[in-house]
């Protein structure tokens, strides 16, 4: 592993420890304010805004994602995300008292990521810049996809579950137009782009803290934010998948990020009231 490749994985490791600390601090001051209302987005800002400790949280959040910039200078996308996906475990830690399913859960997606680390061994992967019209595709689909998980699918699933996936892969697209961008020249052009998925991803998170767990909302959100990129490392920049055991390895950590992702984001059955005796 080349010096700079490490840099990048010890970026990768400090920006997943801070930006979810970042989350954990402004889940718990959203769940403390009055309703964000998208009918009134200023007025709402302003509530988040005049908040001291989520303040705190944001500004945090903020570094931590000049550390992942800084990641993706120095190595592959793929190898960056895998790294910075150990997020999960630190939100995990931080919110504490978790509930069975949350615990299994945490443990299947912590499983998925050391599997992605295995597969990461001895592996060289050289990254391109992405065609434009795969980069741009890519995250058109993004928009879609989180569209329908902020709206229609958020009605079967936990509270707050379905805004995180859209925040997810929203941030997970302005991630892959942030890596074509840094190709410099023309590509540049994404950069709107990416500052409108992570805009949306923005809104999508606030309005989710206040409707669910820390968890069903930035861990749904750190999951999907560094596995599609992931996927994006060899669709789009020709970081070829490693073969044999480590190819393997990699499958099945995937896998274990979808279960467990699924997990966090089932919504639990409502039991019905107990008669009162008349």
């Amino acid at each position: 592993m080349s010096g700079s490749v490490a840099g990048g994985i010890l970026l990768a490791l400090g920006s997943a420890a801070t930006l979810n600390w970042g989350y954990f601090v402004q889940h718990a001051a959203a769940t403390a304010m009055p309703p964000l209302v998208l009918r009134h987005p200023l007025r709402s800002l302003g509530v988040l805004l005049r908040d001291v400790r989520w303040m705190v949280g944001f500004v945090t959040g903020i570094g931590g994602w000049g550390l992942y910039v800084a990641a993706l200078l120095l190595a592959p996308l793929s190898i960056v995300q895998a790294t910075s996906a150990g997020g999960i475990a630190v939100l995990a830690a931080l919110v504490g008292n978790l509930a069975r399913r949350e615990q299994v859960a945490v443990f299947v997606s912590v499983a998925g990521l050391v599997l992605l680390g295995l597969s990461l061994i001895r592996t060289h992967a050289p990254t391109g810049h992405g065609s434009w019209s795969s980069v741009a595709l890519w995250m058109g689909i993004s928009i879609g996809v989180a569209a329908i998980a902020a709206g229609p699918a958020s009605a079967v699933l936990a509270g707050g579950a379905g805004l995180g996936i859209a925040a997810g892969v929203l941030y997970a697209s302005g991630d892959v137009g942030t890596k074509a961008a840094l190709a410099g020249g023309t590509r540049l052009g994404f950069v709107p782009a990416l500052l409108a998925c992570h805009g949306l991803a923005f809104v999508c998170m606030q309005l989710g803290f206040q409707r669910g767990g820390a968890l069903a909302t930035a861990g749904m959100a750190t999951l999907w934010t560094n596995a599609l990129p992931i996927a994006a490392g060899s669709f789009l920049f020709n970081e070829a998948p490693p073969g044999g055991f480590r190819g393997a390895a990699r499958v099945a950590a995937f896998a274990c990020v979808v279960i467990g992702a699924a997990a966090l984001a089932r919504r639990e059955p409502v039991e019905a009231p107990t008669p009162v005796p008349l």
